[in-house]
């Protein structure tokens, strides 16, 4: 008699849960669920770090990580935007200054760099377009007016890879 009782029970609270499920919305769903399985994984990872296990919190730690958004941007995103400014700031092409306006042009290297393409590789004029696009999506300053600078660079780095293609 105990089972039909649990079985009606967990009918009954799957139809609710699955009831609210289906009303909600899918952003908040999404918001939601980002949410719970950070704060999971954050707190199993400290519970593994306290209990001497710190090698079990390190991918928990990096779960979490690509769940964090900041503006529309995930970590691991932002993360290879700032690879992408050190090489073109070691490089000398891009500064934070407001004056910085003379523009050299890229060597096709840094070029290839920028889009993340290897020159040794078969490139079609595509490849350099969707990796062009994947980039600018990042950084158009629609997105932000801060990345127009990086947005140039780009813009020119994939002329130069098309030139050096044609």
């Amino acid at each position: 008699m105990n089972i039909i009782i649990y079985a009606f029970v967990i009918l009954v609270v799957s139809y609710i849960l699955l009831w609210l499920i289906a009303s909600t919305s899918a952003k908040k769903i999404s918001k939601t669920a980002r949410f719970i399985i950070f704060t999971i994984s954050i707190l199993l990872a400290l519970l593994f770090a306290f209990g001497g296990r710190i090698l079990f919190s390190l991918p928990l730690i990096l779960l979490s990580l690509g769940i964090v958004k900041l503006k529309g941007l995930t970590l691991f995103q932002l993360i290879g935007l700032f690879r992408l400014i050190q090489t073109l700031r070691n490089s000398g092409r891009f500064s934070f200054n407001k004056n910085n306006s003379n523009m050299s042009s890229l060597s096709i290297d840094e070029a290839y760099k920028i889009l993340n393409l290897e020159r040794n590789n078969k490139i079609t004029k595509e490849d350099v377009q969707k990796a062009y696009l994947k980039i600018q999506k990042k950084i158009h300053p629609d997105i932000s007016p801060e990345t127009s600078r990086l947005s140039s660079i780009v813009n020119e780095a994939k002329e130069v890879v098309l030139k050096d293609l044609g």
